[in-house]
């Protein structure tokens, strides 16, 4: 019966079977994650801590100074601080919290300022609206039911004075109302234990922690990842102490401002700040609302409030959207919009303390993606290198015929390059890609016409293009006249089709800004017998024969057999743009018609078309 079954019944393809193992994997990862969350969250924060002390320990320890010294008296520092600035911010809070009353006439006041008015359109309409919603739900005189009257015939009398009932709770001894009292500090006390007990154990034995996860993931990925926990550790490690930095510059400035306004506890609002600012999109806010909340009892104006919010709003706008990105860009590798959604993530797995630790655990994830081939679809989702190349982006434009935005990406690779780059990084790979598809039949006709057409109008737009990078003396420098140019032509022929041409166009282009008399020919015009016939009047001409793979080596070997057959002592270069291969073989491939040079990049060509141009160019100076 077995073998009657079609074969997609019979077995399951095994690229099949592999997805649906990497989307069980995962699912089960997240499952594992969510239940397991109440060890998991105290360990990852140990691990960040253990990323953000580590260099301390090992500063410690380049003084001469023990594992166990070292490591405890950083923890001990630690907590000390953490506990230090807690009592004091406490404390503070509490003297704000019992200050308030001072200033219950301004609160008064702001609060009555939001009160809808009582006179004028308004004030009658809300009036009017206030009444009919009494009159709707104030209970009118409703008369009793044939039912009712017949339940109320059969119902005993009520006694005249109700026996009044009184629950009396149990006697409490010390030990019930301690642990009431103290179930809500002890849970937090004991998750901070967690931490620190967890941060001790991972400084002593990092180390071996290490060396256990490499042997987990086996020897034989040691380099992997080697590279991909030293990629890590770095990172992570960088953004904690850029973080740092960031957050405690923002909340000096922030009390500094606070301080010039005149709002009270200025330090205290910029501490907070600094701390609530470790909380990814909420933390600001909270540390804003506090401050701004006490302007408005404290001043009896609109005036100092305001500044108070355009101070914060200005700030956090200016570090989000421009200190951030520049220093975090390089040091974390995660996308803005990945940032978000992970933090959302996060926080729907952990909660608050998700959000907290978003970014290092998505640094993380990043890193595995980078490293694992397994995992690479985590690099491309959340890291912020591009997902296409510059020349895989206009290529797909140009096919969705979006002359436009590939335009676009031209310009903007092209600022501050040089023009030859261009071409050969960007232009050239994009017409390899099309002359793919094309010998595969995958391009149609129509986009086809329209791809080279767009290519041959981004060229002829920089003809005029000065290279940039150049020097101050080159820009200086006046152009060659026609005396100092050289005698040879240098002659762009197209091997076989289109793209040749379009790729010699582009080599005289650049030969004639480097001052050489350049000439491309068209792929449609006469046949290389003719071109040939051409070339015989000026024997001092420097033929370059343009092809591009994947089918370049044929028509470029037949032209140079027609060429050396008729004139053996011109000088002939091959160009096969972006081969890559051996060049002892390619240029083997010619046997005997061997060119001069075999090029394999525009910048190539330039540089032997003007190594074999240079004597002739020299010759009128010796004279």
């Amino acid at each position: 019966m077995k073998q009657d079954l079609p074969p997609a019944v019979v077995a399951t393809p095994p690229k099949q079977l592999r997805g649906d193992a990497g989307a069980i994997v995962l699912i089960a990862t997240i499952v594992a994650l969510y239940f397991a969350r109440e060890i998991l969250i105290p360990f990852a924060f140990a691990l960040t801590l253990t990323f953000l002390l580590t260099p301390v320990v090992a500063l410690l320890q380049r003084l001469h100074t023990g594992r166990i010294v070292s490591v405890l008296t950083t923890v001990l520092v630690s907590v000390v601080a953490a506990g230090g600035i807690g009592w004091i911010i406490a404390s503070q809070l509490v003297d704000v919290a019992s200050q308030l009353p001072l200033y219950r006439q301004n609160i008064h006041a702001k609060i009555e300022a939001f009160h809808l008015p009582s006179t004028g359109h308004l004030g009658q309409a809300a009036k009017s609206m206030q009444d009919i919603a009494r009159e709707i739900t104030a209970p009118g005189p409703a008369s009793p039911s044939q039912g009712q009257i017949q339940k109320q015939a059969k119902t005993p009398p009520a006694p005249l004075s109700p026996v009044p009932v009184r629950i009396v709770p149990p006697p409490s001894n010390g030990w019930t109302e301690f642990r009431d009292l103290g179930t809500p500090v002890l849970a937090p006390l004991g998750r901070a234990g967690m931490v620190v007990i967890f941060t001790i154990f991972m400084l002593f034995k990092r180390e071996d922690l290490r060396n256990r996860l490499l042997r987990l993931v086996g020897l034989g990925q040691l380099n992997l990842m080697t590279q991909a926990l030293d990629d890590a550790s770095r990172r992570v490690s960088r953004y904690l102490l850029m973080q740092f930095l960031v957050n405690a510059t923002f909340g000096a400035l922030f009390g500094f401002g606070l301080y010039l306004i005149g709002v009270p506890y200025a330090a205290l609002w910029g501490v907070l700040a600094g701390i609530l600012r470790i909380v990814p999109y909420v933390g600001t806010f909270v540390a804003a609302t506090l401050p701004i909340a006490l302007s408005l009892a404290v001043f009896d104006g609109w005036l100092r409030p305001l500044l108070v919010f355009l101070l914060v709003a200005g700030l956090e706008l200016t570090v989000a959207n421009f200190v951030e990105p520049w220093l975090y860009g390089a040091q974390v590798g995660i996308s803005s919009l990945a940032l978000l959604v992970s933090s959302i993530f996060w926080t729907v797995l952990w909660g608050p303390a998700g959000l907290i630790l978003s970014t290092p655990l998505t640094v993380c994830v990043v890193v595995l993606g980078r490293y694992v081939p397994q995992l690479s679809f985590l690099h491309i989702l959340l890291g912020d290198e591009p997902a296409l190349a510059a020349e895989a982006q206009i290529y797909q434009r140009l096919l969705a015929m979006d002359q436009l935005e590939a335009h676009t990406i031209v310009v903007e690779f092209l600022k501050g390059r040089p023009l030859v780059e261009l071409y050969d990084s960007v232009l050239i790979p994009t017409l390899s890609m099309a002359e793919q598809d094309r010998h595969k039949g995958a391009i149609d006709a129509a986009r086809e016409e329209f791809f080279f057409l767009s290519i041959d109008e981004m060229i002829a737009e920089f003809s005029e293009y000065q290279l940039a990078g150049k020097s101050s003396e080159e820009d200086s420098a006046p152009a060659p006249d026609a005396a100092e140019r050289p005698d040879a032509r240098i002659l762009c022929l197209p091997a076989h089709d289109r793209a040749d041409e379009i790729t010699a166009a582009m080599l005289a282009q650049i030969l004639e800004q480097k001052g050489l008399a350049a000439l491309s020919f068209p792929n449609a015009g006469p046949s290389p017998n003719e071109w040939i016939g051409w070339i015989e009047a000026r024997r001092s001409d420097v033929v370059c024969i343009s092809a591009l793979p994947p089918y370049a080596f044929a028509p470029a070997r037949a032209m140079c057999k027609q060429i050396r057959e008729r004139f053996p002592k011109l000088k002939v270069v091959v160009c096969v743009w972006g081969f890559s291969g051996d060049m002892d073989k390619a240029k083997a491939r010619f046997e005997r018609t061997q060119p001069d040079r075999l090029s394999t990049s525009l910048a190539e060509a330039v540089e032997h078309v003007q190594e074999l141009v240079r004597p002739k160019a020299a010759a009128p100076m010796v004279a």
